[in-house]
């Protein structure tokens, strides 16, 4: 591939297998990490894109080739096997995969790479999506995206080159399947994250994060809980969702 377009304009999406349950892992890679079946797959996928940022700089691509490296979701709570987890882990960061609405399912990896055009180290905390990956490959093939029509996304460019300080995403909506569960609210003026819960799975066992007894979290039916008000967090101080806000902890 790189090849045949070195020398003209490319675009090479790469969807890889790892880190999805079953976790298919070479033999080169099983027993490589101390974190079990789910780590050498994680090893092996960095030695996989590894592989494919070495053919660029090979080629002297690195400095325009600019490459996102993200996730669809977060880790899968309930994939388990015996005690081994195998479904990832999500931090500090509630709940994970097909929930619909709380950060451990929705905040992925945003990784940048395009030396000489985007400084190195930076870390970028506002609030982007994946629907932002269209309106910026656009840009970048010096191409213009429909005006007839709302775009969900935008092009990341001027926040990643640091010509604006915020994301251009004033509202975020969650959906699990056709079902809104959570909005987030970036208010430009303060730079504050809300997030409003309207539905949140109910866990089984309560506390445990997770819905174990049904293999992944219901969008709807009885496996939901609906809040009337919603469920209001600030997440620029509350990122792991522990403190619901009120009337009376939050005038605002």
């Amino acid at each position: 591939f790189y090849f045949r377009n070195k020398h003209r304009p490319f675009l090479l999406f790469v969807s890889l297998l790892h880190v999805h349950t079953p976790l298919i892992t070479t033999e080169k890679f099983q027993g490589r990490s101390r974190h079990g079946l789910y780590g050498d797959n994680v090893e092996e996928m960095d030695w996989m894109v590894g592989k494919l940022l070495d053919v660029i700089d090979k080629e002297d691509l690195k400095n325009t080739t600019f490459v996102y490296f993200a996730s669809d979701h977060g880790g899968f709570l309930e994939a388990h096997r015996g005690d081994s987890q195998l479904g990832g882990w999500n931090g500090i960061y509630k709940g994970g995969k097909g929930m619909g609405g709380w950060e451990g399912g929705i905040r992925v990896p945003g990784i940048f790479r395009w030396p000489g055009v985007l400084p190195a180290g930076t870390v970028i905390d506002e609030p982007t999506s994946l629907m932002d990956i269209y309106p910026t490959v656009v840009q970048l093939a010096g191409g213009a995206v429909p005006q007839d029509r709302v775009m969900d996304g935008h092009t990341l460019l001027p926040l990643l080159q640091g010509r604006e300080q915020h994301s251009r995403h004033e509202f975020l909506f969650h959906y699990c399947g056709v079902f809104l569960h959570a909005v987030r609210w970036h208010q430009r003026d303060s730079g504050t994250i809300w997030k409003a819960h309207y539905a949140t799975p109910v866990f089984q066992p309560e506390a445990s994060g997770a819905c174990w007894s049904r293999g992944i979290c219901p969008c709807s039916g009885d496996g939901v809980a609906h809040h009337d008000p919603p469920l209001l967090f600030n997440l620029s101080q509350d990122p792991s969702e522990a403190n619901p806000l009120s009337a009376d902890t939050e005038p605002l």
